[in-house]
């Protein structure tokens, strides 16, 4: 038993090591940005697709990578996934203009389809639904959503002290130990299904449709949201992702076979996923440039400013399994996501030139850190509940399909938000421009999508209160002293 309980706990350090790669590939160029900018003489629309290109590839591939852990072995496209993620951040780091670098985010992005939803897939088949699994996911949670805020530490304090590039050479040690350890200790976890057809009409079909959602959004605000080439873009989304859902009602094999939404909670979960990430993750772009570029601090003190947010996450995260136990996880989805709509309305209101650490900045963080942690645990319990094994593959790509997508939606719209919140507060001066102009026309502009995505939050709340549904109170006592997971 104790050999099982030790082997169990290595299983999730290992798995739960790829995830922080993964998340923490997200943000950790935040504070990098600018440094990039200046090294590849980027404009700002450009800068943008550093975040954007590895986010789309991620979240469009991620249904594709989930379905393929299901039937080709979670360990195979784990492993495989994982190896292709250090190789893609080691070239990341050896770019040599911002195009080339860009293209290898997206590859960066693509392994990471693969290597995300194996690994929670094999969280979910490793250990019992219940107590056991909860607390597994508390780690994962805490991990997915810790990982954005680590992300801009850790970035910060790289970038000054290493350079940009080392942002990526982090990863390729990490992925080269994950890749054998997994080789070493992880079970095959062979396919369960009967067939290994793969859905490749689906999959292309999804992937083009979300990806030129995204990228539709982006352009807008430049190009106009009535202008024809906006409107074909947003078409041409429309009509692939039709294309897609009339293929999967048709295939034999369908890449996402819909009945599993019939399963409430797994719909309402990943609802609820998409505008919390649309907000959170956005808050963290805006947050590290607010503070270089208004406030004038360095990548190192951006860095560490962020540390409060993972800190507090880990101490909501390791109590929500016993919060769930005792009134389940969806009076916490209904009040976790109004702390964090909190913190994005606390910075609408006090994010200021001039502002302070201590005053404008920490509330809203901590505030942030117990929405995060809270929410994080819950909506993957939440999502996973109730999932047959041969299918947990599909439940962890739509799960992380959602939050990716959520992301890259959010960043874009949010973003778009900003700049044109900046322009008109410019353009309404009834006094004559000064020194201070352009960063208080930012900093109007980051007031704009603080608001907006603290609305985001508050309809995840909403949604969560709707659609899911408490399951009934079937968890034996002996699974709270689960092995080795007490």
């Amino acid at each position: 038993m104790k050999d099982k309980a030790r082997n169990h706990w290595l299983i999730l350090i290992l798995v739960a090591l790829a995830q922080f790669m993964v998340v923490l590939d997200v943000s950790i160029v935040n504070v990098a940005t600018r440094t990039i900018q200046v090294a590849f003489h980027m404009t700002e629309t450009n800068l943008q697709w550093i975040i954007t290109a590895y986010t789309l590839a991620f979240g469009g591939f991620l249904l594709l990578g989930g379905r393929a852990a299901d039937l080709f072995g979670r360990r195979r496209l784990f492993i495989i996934g994982t190896i292709v993620f250090g190789i893609a951040s080691l070239l990341d780091g050896l770019a040599q203009s911002g195009g080339m670098l860009i293209a290898l985010r997206a590859a960066q992005g693509l392994a990471a389809a693969f290597m995300s939803p194996a690994a929670l897939s094999i969280v979910l088949v490793t250990y019992r639904e219940g107590h056991e699994r909860n607390v597994a996911l508390s780690v994962w949670g805490a991990v997915a959503s810790g990982g954005a805020a680590a992300g801009v530490l850790l970035g910060g304090i790289i970038t000054y002290y290493l350079g940009w590039r080392w942002n990526f050479f982090i990863n390729v040690p990490i992925a080269a130990l994950v890749a054998i350890t997994a080789f070493r200790w992880l079970p095959a976890h062979e396919s369960e299904e009967t067939h290994n057809d793969l859905d490749l009409p689906g999959a292309v079909s999804v992937t083009a449709g979300l990806m030129l959602l995204v990228y539709a959004i982006v352009k807008a605000p430049a190009l106009g949201w009535t202008n024809h080439t906006t409107l074909l873009y947003f078409a041409g989304s429309a009509a692939l992702l039709a294309f897609f859902v009339i293929n999967e009602l048709r295939a034999k094999n369908p890449l996402v076979p819909f009945k599993i939404f019939r399963i409430r909670n797994v719909t309402g979960a990943n609802l609820t996923m998409m505008p919390v990430v649309a907000g959170m993750f956005s808050t963290f772009f805006f947050t590290s440039l607010y503070e270089q570029a208004v406030l004038g601090y360095s990548s190192v003190k951006t860095g560490v400013s962020f540390l409060v947010i993972p800190v507090v996450i880990a101490i909501v995260a390791t109590n929500v399994p016993r919060l769930v136990q005792k009134v389940g996880f969806k009076p916490i989805l209904m009040v976790a996501p109004l702390f964090t709509a909190s913190a994005l309305f606390w910075f609408a209101e006090h994010v200021r030139v001039g502002g302070s650490y201590t005053y404008d900045l920490l509330p809203g963080f901590i505030l942030m850190g117990i929405g995060m942690g809270a929410t994080f645990v819950a909506v993957t319990i939440a999502a996973t509940t109730g999932v047959p094994p041969r299918e947990s593959g599909l439940a962890s790509g739509i799960l992380n399909t959602s939050q990716q997508v959520g992301g890259a939606l959010g960043l874009a719209i949010l973003t778009g938000l900003a700049t044109s919140g900046a322009a008109n507060y410019i353009h309404h001066l009834t006094t004559a421009p000064n020194k201070l102009t352009p960063l208080a026309a930012q900093v109007h502009g980051f007031h704009e999508a603080y608001f907006v995505g603290g609305f985001f939050l508050l309809g995840a709340s909403l949604i969560a209160t709707t659609i899911l549904r408490q399951p009934k109170r079937t968890v034996v006592k002996a699974d709270a002293a689960a092995v080795g997971m007490h």
